[in-house]
């Protein structure tokens, strides 16, 4: 089993904690993959990397409070 994979596991359980362990291992993947799908978008948009790999990362460990 891989870190990650322990780590999604963990969070699964309800372990808050696991997900500050999460983002440094897979930050820098986020933000390579964010990159070459921005470079596949028109020329003008607005969205910058980070404000992918964020979305991608609150989609993946999801959020307490969801209104």
């Amino acid at each position: 089993m891989t870190d990650v994979t322990r780590i999604l596991n963990a969070i699964e359980q309800g372990d808050a904690r696991a997900a500050d362990e999460l983002l440094p291992l897979v930050y820098e993947e986020l933000c390579l993959l964010a990159a070459k799908k921005l470079l596949r978008e028109r020329p003008g948009q607005t969205l910058q990397a980070t404000a992918l790999v964020r979305e991608a990362y609150i989609r993946l460990v999801g959020t307490e409070d969801r209104s």
